[in-house]
């Protein structure tokens, strides 16, 4: 037998799923943003130059496709996540009507140790506004967020962290800090990889895992103390106007998020149901990935990822307080010989016509054997079509709930069921 790959998944069942995409979609479009695509194979460059040579995603977790012999120039991968391919799309196509408020949703892929919440093939929902300074609109995209997850997915397990990384020189101010936190005694303290990060992207050390590290770093600088004036007052706004919109929070001035693109306003979505891979959205501002990609000039924007397989991993938990529509009542026509058959398929394609959920049981040696696999087909009616049946021009509908018979002419099946 072959397996799927790990870190991939089945989904037998799509029902929840499509509930909660067709809701994010729904309430994306309230709030103004476009439904857009883009491949899910990108130039590998693309997530090189925006996610960061040092990143983990692009040093460890790409898949990458081998070229093909008459080309070995072109490098090309499964995209890892997709705001880089937004902005691409963004510069390649010219758009001109600011801001641009988009989102997109489908699978991504990394290579990694697959855990719980973590997968090779996983699939994100990306939000995206292009062309945006205002601190004001990190406080609507916020809002937006936490009132799908708490009001329409009904959500009441998860919190908001947030912090602020400051601008281009902030960023450089803390990193002389923090290497200086780091000399001495402590250099040698921290593990393997921290000490590979401190040289090559020293603010990657505030997402490791581990315990002893993660000790150290709660005495580091404080980088919300090393914010310019005008970052200073933008940081106080953010705060002041989540505040003012009942969006609850908790400030992490180590959370940085673990791509390089991002400036300023960084945030997470966490639940502690979901263990150690505990966010289920994330993102903020990359006010520089535009010029960075291409683009003539620099586009101030944000943008968040959800992921699907937690967020699904939490409504699960909740799923009873939805408002989630009940499944159409499925009509199972039984033909109780060989000689129904042509007629169950005149009556069913009738049936589907007029929008009913409509199928035929076929392939059965009694009138019992029909009845089970109606049954476990979940069969609100089984409408049995034998030789008097035919012969009548009827058909006996039995109510698979209450069990009670009826004969209903075959030219008022529809009319019947649609009353």
């Amino acid at each position: 037998m072959i397996q799927r790959i790990k870190g991939t998944n089945d989904f037998l069942d799509l029902t929840l799923y499509d509930f909660v995409i067709k809701q994010m979609v729904e309430h994306l479009k309230q709030y103004h943003f476009t439904h857009i695509m883009t491949p899910i194979i990108e130039q590998t460059e693309l997530f090189v130059r925006s996610l960061g040579t040092h990143t983990d995603v692009v040093s460890k977790e790409m898949f990458i496709i081998p070229a093909r012999d008459e080309d070995k120039t072109e490098s090309i991968c499964l995209r890892p996540e997709m705001t880089a391919s937004t902005v691409r799309a963004f510069i390649e196509n010219g758009i001109q009507t600011l801001p641009w408020k988009v989102f997109s949703y489908g699978p991504a892929f990394r290579y990694e140790r697959p855990q719980k919440g973590r997968f090779r093939q996983f699939h994100q929902c990306t939000m995206e506004i292009i062309g945006s300074s205002s601190v004001s609109q990190d406080v609507q995209f916020i809002k937006m967020l936490d009132r799908f997850f708490h009001e329409t997915l009904k959500i009441n397990s998860f919190a908001l962290h947030l912090n602020y990384l400051g601008c281009a020189e902030d960023r450089l101010t803390y990193k002389t800090k923090l290497l200086h936190f780091l000399q001495g005694a402590k250099a040698t303290d921290i593990c393997e990889d921290c000490q590979r990060r401190k040289e090559k992207n020293i603010m990657r050390i505030f997402d490791c895992k581990n315990q002893n590290c993660q000790l150290i770093y709660e005495q580091a600088p404080n980088r919300l103390e090393f914010l310019c004036q005008h970052c200073h007052q933008e940081w106080l706004k953010l705060q002041h106007e989540l505040e003012l919109l009942s969006v609850s929070f908790v400030v992490r001035p180590g959370l940085v998020r673990g791509l390089d693109y991002y400036t300023k306003t960084v945030f997470e979505f966490v639940s502690a149901s979901l263990g150690s891979q505990n966010a289920f959205c994330g993102g903020g501002r990359y006010d520089q990935l535009v010029r960075e990609l291409g683009g003539r000039e620099d586009q101030p924007s944000l943008g968040a990822a959800i992921g699907i397989e937690r967020l699904l991993m939490l409504v699960e938990q909740f799923k009873q307080n939805l408002n989630m529509p009940p499944e159409p009542a499925l009509y199972a026509i039984l033909p109780l010989s060989k000689q129904q058959e042509q007629l169950a398929l005149l009556l069913a394609d009738e049936l589907q016509a007029e929008g009913l959920c409509t199928d035929i049981v076929l392939d059965s040696d009694s009138v019992k054997s029909s009845m089970r696999k109606a049954n476990k087909m979940g069969a609100t009616y089984a409408l049995l079509v034998g030789e008097e049946e035919q012969k009548n021009h009827q058909v006996t509908v039995k109510n698979m709930t209450t069990g009670a018979e009826e004969k209903i002419a075959q030219s008022a099946l529809v009319s019947h069921f649609k009353k």
